[in-house]
């Protein structure tokens, strides 16, 4: 008989499991004492400088993280991917969590697979293997082969339902228990942010609802040459065992892994970046665990941008189009050093409550991000501005709003997935470039709007300097001047001859009157600069750079 799944509903999976105090009360306990263990031995043991002190702590640190099951295996794999936060010897321990923890019996896989499918494997493919090629939190996968075309057919753990219910139960019984008391301030009850990654794990453990997803996924970069995505194999797949076809590529894990096989790191990065910030700022629909295990370099691609796949799509989530558009202001606020506005964001996202005055929050927004595109961009990584807004969330009332938790994961993961291939990535580098091409070549209304904010003061009179800021961002350099410089001037044009430039033709015409007089100055400006960016010679160097790039 197949399994029926239920919604994840913090109240009603509480209510049953205190209905069972011989399972909750030795789970708690259990959970509880784990702990204080694994805490004292990491006191008295943590800053030993003894190699093998080390290496039997991050073992136990796996073994123990292992131990406690698939829900504090999922928290473990978001802690593998910072190797700003891990030393570097537990780090080499806790990347086993992404793929390589203990498989669970190959018969009882068999069993699952014959329940859930009809049939014996053996009957389904014209080769299955004895064992899984690797083993994840929630399932195992098996290299299994069909019509001469490999497939990976991803087996569900047995009892996952009972046992990410009653773990997420704990969890959110001890995180609110304990809040008080641990070194946190994030202005929102933790409870709410664990009902979100107890939602999250509920739908991971749904084959069909992944399927669904792996579908929507590649339909959304079905245009981009450089990602790929497994083709679903709808006929061998189910709640419980999804199938799909096989990725030969070499996992995200380390810079010497990929330059053994000819494969350049800083390509995969920018590609890995470049289609977050597409899944967050593009389609409001995102990969939530972009953990090494889950990403493949492959052959092909160029120096600039590698080729990439993405698998396993249980953990997706999606961002309102107006939380969307508020975080792509608040990048070119951030850009702008507007930080009023930037404060003005944050409300609007919920970081910070209607009634709070935000003119006491410009300083401090200063302190914490000024100069990030500027003489301090060398230095700025998220793990600098968690340091800084952590000081500033004791101070103000900043909150985390619990729509935020999936969304901070992702971005926090894939950030420390680059610092695993390159211990010198900054995130902005890419970022703001991305954010600057779209402003200057999305022609949505959304977008314009922005736009029109950035070119435009509130008195309707250009800002020079801010443009001259939009194009240095984007153009500070060659690769990007090569890639970029003809399909801004062609959506410049596009948009300023077009029925919605009327608004951009309308300012600039009223941004020429001051006091009733015409006033050039500004005019003439934005021309020069205009002119120099988009200059004969830059045109010619672009064309020919695209030219030879598709060659």
């Amino acid at each position: 008989m197949k399994k029926s799944y239920s919604k994840y509903s913090a109240k009603d999976d509480l209510f049953w499991l205190i209905l069972r105090p011989w399972i909750f009360i030795p789970r708690v306990l259990y959970i509880l004492l784990t702990f204080i263990f694994l805490f004292l031995r990491i006191l008295f043991q943590g800053n030993s400088k003894n190699k093998n002190v080390q290496k039997n702590l991050s073992k136990y640190l796996f073994d123990v993280i292992t131990d406690l099951g698939p829900c504090f295996i999922k928290l473990g794999q978001a802690l593998s991917t910072r190797p700003d936060l891990v030393r570097q010897d537990w780090l080499t321990e806790l990347t086993k969590l992404q793929d390589n923890l203990p498989a669970f019996d190959h018969k009882i896989a068999l069993k699952i697979i014959e329940e859930e499918l009809g049939s014996p494997a053996n009957e389904l493919f014209e080769e299955f293997p004895d064992s899984p090629i690797a083993s994840a939190s929630l399932g195992q996968v098996y290299k299994a082969k069909k019509n001469n075309s490999y497939m990976a057919v991803k087996v569900q753990r047995p009892n996952l339902y009972f046992l990410i219910r009653r773990d997420v139960v704990i969890l959110r019984f001890l995180g609110t228990f304990l809040s008080p008391l641990l070194p946190l301030n994030i202005g929102v009850g933790i409870g709410e942010i664990i009902d979100e990654f107890g939602k999250a794990l509920f739908d991971e453990i749904d084959y069909q609802k992944e399927a669904k997803n792996a579908l929507r996924f590649a339909n959304l970069f079905k245009e981009n040459p450089n990602i790929f995505i497994p083709k679903l194999e709808k006929q061998f797949s189910s709640k419980r065992v999804i199938t799909t076809s096989w990725i030969e590529g070499v996992k995200l894990r380390d810079r010497a892994l990929l330059e053994e096989n000819n494969l350049i790191p800083s390509s995969f990065i920018k590609t890995c970046v470049i289609s977050g910030l597409q899944q967050l700022f593009e389609f409001g629909y995102f990969h939530a665990d972009p953990h090494p295990g889950n990403m493949f370099a492959l052959k092909g691609g160029n120096a600039d941008c590698g080729n990439l796949a993405y698998v396993d799509f249980g953990m997706m989530d999606t961002i309102t189009n107006s939380d969307r558009l508020t975080l792509i202001k608040a990048i070119v606020h951030i850009i702008n050093e507007e930080y009023y506005l930037l404060a003005e964001d944050f409300q609007k996202l919920g970081f910070l409550t209607k009634g709070q005055d935000l003119q006491k929050l410009v300083e401090p927004l200063k302190e914490v991000l000024g100069g990030s595109f500027g003489a301090e961009v060398g230095n700025f990584n998220l793990k600098n501005v968690t340091d800084k807004f952590s000081k500033l969330m004791y101070s103000y009332p900043f909150r985390v709003p619990s729509r935020f938790a999936l969304i901070i994961r992702a971005v926090v993961s894939q950030e420390g997935l680059a610092l695993r291939l390159d211990p010198e990535f900054k995130i902005l580098k890419i970022a703001y470039p991305y954010i600057a091409k779209k402003l200057l070549t999305d022609n949505s209304e959304e977008i314009l709007d922005i736009l029109l904010e950035v070119v435009f003061d509130k008195k309707g009179q250009i800002q020079v300097e801010k443009v001259e800021s939009l194009l240095n961002i984007l153009f500070r350099d060659s690769e990007n001047i090569n890639s970029d410089l003809i399909p801004v001037a062609n959506a410049g044009l596009k948009l300023f001859v077009s029925k919605k430039g009327s608004e951009v033709r309308k300012n600039l015409l009223l941004s020429l009157i001051k006091d009733e007089k015409l006033e050039f100055t500004d005019a003439k400006k934005l021309l020069a600069l205009i002119r120099d960016t988009f200059s004969p010679l830059n045109i010619a160097r672009s064309a020919v750079q695209n030219i030879i790039s598709t060659v």
